[in-house]
């Protein structure tokens, strides 16, 4: 029975960075996954996501390239090509995990595993018809696509008329209409590259905004350049049945039909908890999830939960953090995650990012703040690069001492913004201290500084 200082059930980003950094301490290390490295992330979300995005973005770029002074003649998209591409980009990527597991002497191996047990100083992990053995367990099987309670539903996800965003990033043909259930990130963002692609697309969503917990005005400019793309909303709507038809919603007591050639399924997801073996060491579940505590450590000594399977925040980057945290705790390095820190992203066009508190939230946890908020044009570089797209920067800071404890942002360039103002937050920087700081010029990353001016003098 071979033994190892920590044995990773689950290979997705949470669980190769917790093997890569356990190795790297010099931890005898052995990952377990049953399919390819990388998680529903690199093969089936994140990634893939991205890719034909860019793809989208290009398409549609070049068929409003006048307005630049481009002339492009007979612009065409082909998405089987767009998927091959995708495909070689993940494939790139998975690669390039295993060089790194095979470089920092993780041991990988391909099978299903789950716990059977534990003794005083070990757990005891089974897989295929093998057994390991290890101090400390790191499980990290991520999670599924969360299908509720609608009836025709089973019947049409066996027939491939309702999809989840697995089987869609297979899908060669373009539907005429699809229509998505979930206006979360995930449906968001095929609904933005299937209606660049001249797809019918009807968004059906529950709550009374898109984009989450995104700041209202957010979401709503979200939702508004979304339309102009072509993307019909219907909010406040429950979905009541599938059909061959369409999908059938109620809203106000009235059930009404969103006719579709293919539904998307974009309802959430929730921790992937079968076959863990959690309860044979002793590990309940609750509501779902597997609790830890801010070091990523479950109520079993030694045994950590990061990624998807905790249900904190289902957010890859989430993740990696996680991870690092687990591991630092192993060593007897203090460290915890601090969920108030980690960004959002919806990677539409315009992008919309965000961290920490809206004006709402903070109110409603007693802290007094003071906002300020400005339109993206005021950035030189938004201006010249950009026609007809909107985009907002607002700001949130304590009214007292001018610590920034909210940024959204709206527009091109948002996700690779935020990062930097939620370093900004971790260090409990001031909007007299973002002031003073140089931003290159001209960059759509002033737009933070100009905006900490206007939240200053509102001060």
């Amino acid at each position: 029975m071979e033994r190892y200082d920590l044995i990773v059930i689950g290979g997705g980003p949470g669980g190769y960075l917790a093997a890569q950094r356990a190795a790297e301490s010099g931890m005898k290390t052995a990952l377990f996954e049953k399919n390819k490295l990388g998680g529903t992330c690199l093969n089936e979300g994140c990634i893939p996501t991205k890719t034909l995005l860019h793809s989208a973005k290009i398409y549609e770029q070049a068929k409003k390239g006048e307005s630049f002074g481009v002339t492009a003649e007979t612009v065409r998209f082909s998405h089987s090509r767009a998927l091959e591409r995708k495909d070689r980009v993940v494939k790139t990527l998975v690669s390039g995990i295993e060089a790194a597991m095979k470089r920092k002497k993780v041991t990988v191996i391909s099978e299903q595993a789950m716990l059977v047990g534990k003794t005083e100083d070990a757990f005891e992990v089974q897989a295929g018809t093998a057994y390991y053995t290890a101090g400390k367990v790191v499980l990290a099987t991520g999670s599924e696509a969360a299908l509720p309670e609608i009836p025709g539903l089973k019947e049409a996800v066996e027939g491939g008329f309702a999809v989840t965003s697995r089987e869609i990033l297979q899908e060669r043909e373009l539907p005429d209409k699809l229509v998505i259930v979930g206006a979360g990130a995930v449906g968001l963002e095929f609904a933005a590259y299937f209606a660049a692609l001249g797809v019918e697309v009807s968004v059906a969503e529950l709550q009374d905004q898109i984009a989450g917990r995104a700041d209202k005005e957010i979401s709503a400019l979200l939702k508004k350049a979304l339309e102009k793309k072509g993307i019909r909303f219907y909010l406040r709507c429950k979905a009541a049945r599938i059909t061959e038809r369409g999908l059938y919603y109620e809203k106000e007591g009235r059930e009404e039909l969103l006719a579709a050639d293919k539904i998307l399924l974009s309802m959430g997801r929730k921790p992937r908890l079968r076959k863990t073996g959690i309860w044979n060491v002793g590990l309940e579940a609750e509501r779902g999830r597997i609790r830890t505590d801010s070091h990523m450590e479950t109520s079993v000594k030694g045994l950590y939960a990061v990624g998807d399977v905790n249900g904190e925040s289902m957010l890859a980057h989430t993740a990696y953090r996680e991870a690092e945290a687990a591991v630092h705790h192993m060593r007897g390095i203090e460290d915890e995650v601090d969920y108030a820190r980690i960004p959002a992203v919806i990677y539409t066009s315009p992008e919309a990012a965000w961290i920490g508190e809206t004006k709402e939230s903070a109110e409603e946890k007693g802290i007094s703040v003071v906002t300020a908020k400005l339109p993206m044009i005021y950035a030189g570089r938004f201006a010249a690069e950009n026609e007809g797209t909107e985009g907002i920067c607002k700001l949130a800071a304590e009214r007292e001492f001018g610590r920034i404890v909210g940024v959204h942002l709206a527009g091109p360039y948002a996700s690779e913004m935020i990062w930097g103002i939620g370093a900004l937050m971790e260090r409990g920087t001031t909007v007299e201290e973002i002031k003073r700081m140089v931003f290159p010029h001209p960059t759509v990353s002033e737009i933070i500084k100009e905006t900490a001016a206007l939240l200053s003098a509102k001060r």
